[in-house]
């Protein structure tokens, strides 16, 4: 099991949606512990396999003790509570902004050997669900702000110490798009 670089805003794999688990196998599992000891090393409450560049719907979190992963999760909500509070993101590093999420949320999904999961949250772990399911869709904590805390925080990215460096290559299909030719 390794520590694997967690890939930072601006990276293309955080904005493309991660396909379904088909194989539960010991790749998978492997994953899910390189998930877990990656965010344990970066200390944080979630994090989706995207971001660690693997497109495959997978995420595991830690919130408050409660600690477990979710294979293909969907989220379902009990009632229209919200709650709004400051929320940050490993592929943001040292950024935290307010939020309007769910305040309850009930996670379903599978194990890493392919037993069905339910996990049901609130508060902290019901946003921490919502923020590592919206990464498996390509969406990002900003995409949920208001506006005027959206431009609050593209101000401070592009201002971020990690912004300016280098990011992974962006590999481009020698296939052509819509049947046209390049």
């Amino acid at each position: 099991m390794a520590i694997r670089p967690i890939r930072l805003f601006g990276d293309p794999v955080l904005r493309t949606p991660a396909e379904p688990v088909t194989d539960f196998d010991r790749q998978l599992r492997n994953l899910i512990k390189d998930l877990m000891q990656t965010l344990d090393d970066a200390g944080g409450t979630g994090l989706a396999a995207p971001q660690i560049g693997v497109g495959q719907r997978v995420f595991v979190y830690d919130v408050d003790g409660v600690r477990g992963h979710l294979v293909n999760p969907g989220l379902g909500f009990p009632d229209d509570e919200e709650q709004e509070d400051l929320e940050g993101c490993l592929s943001f590093p040292g950024l935290y902004f307010d939020v309007k999420r769910r305040a309850n949320t009930v996670a379903r999904g599978f194990t890493g050997h392919g037993d069905p999961v339910q996990v049901v949250g609130t508060a902290t772990l019901a946003r921490c669900l919502q923020h590592e399911s919206d990464h498996l869709d390509g969406v990002l904590f900003i995409d949920r702000m208001d506006p005027a805390t959206r431009k609050e925080a593209m101000k401070a990215i592009r201002e971020a110490e990690w912004q300016g460096q280098p990011r992974p290559p962006v590999k481009l299909s020698p296939h052509p798009l819509s049947g046209k030719p390049r």
